[in-house]
């Protein structure tokens, strides 16, 4: 069993979670904890950042961590869980939020890959697992 073990999630996709949560519940078993991580992803440019209301990250960041808390009240019942939200590039956050945290494993879902979106799009789970100094749990 592991300590810690982070999961990355995005609430709007069941695909991130559905079969990633039980897998970490198991892996942490009793005494370990659930890092539940949700991202909110960087918009990329500045520019775009110039358009958007007053204050608008800091309320996205701030809904997301209560929707992280309403997702594990619904879904960790009796099992220990932190919440975290991070901001930025996926992969990059993940990985900065593994060792800030100080994690043991990492559990992730992933789509079923394709050709185009292999070659267009680099998987999230992909650029984690190449980078990852834990050892982490791909789950389809």
């Amino acid at each position: 069993m592991h300590e810690n073990v982070l999961l990355p999630i995005d609430l709007n996709q069941k695909a991130s979670w559905q079969k990633a949560l039980p897998a970490a519940i198991r892996q942490a078993g009793e005494g370990g904890t659930i890092h539940l991580l949700g991202i909110v992803q960087d918009f990329g440019s500045s520019m775009v950042a110039t358009f958007l209301p007053k204050g608008y990250e800091k309320k996205v960041l701030e809904k997301m961590k209560a929707s992280l808390n309403e997702f594990a009240h619904e879904q960790l019942k009796g099992v220990k869980v932190q919440t975290h939200v991070g901001h930025g590039h996926v992969a990059e956050t993940i990985l900065k939020s593994a060792k800030k945290l100080g994690v043991d494993l990492i559990v992730m879902g992933s789509h079923k890959p394709d050709e185009l979106r292999s070659m267009l799009i680099s998987s999230h789970a992909n650029a984690v697992v190449r980078h990852s100094p834990v050892s982490v749990m791909v789950v389809r």
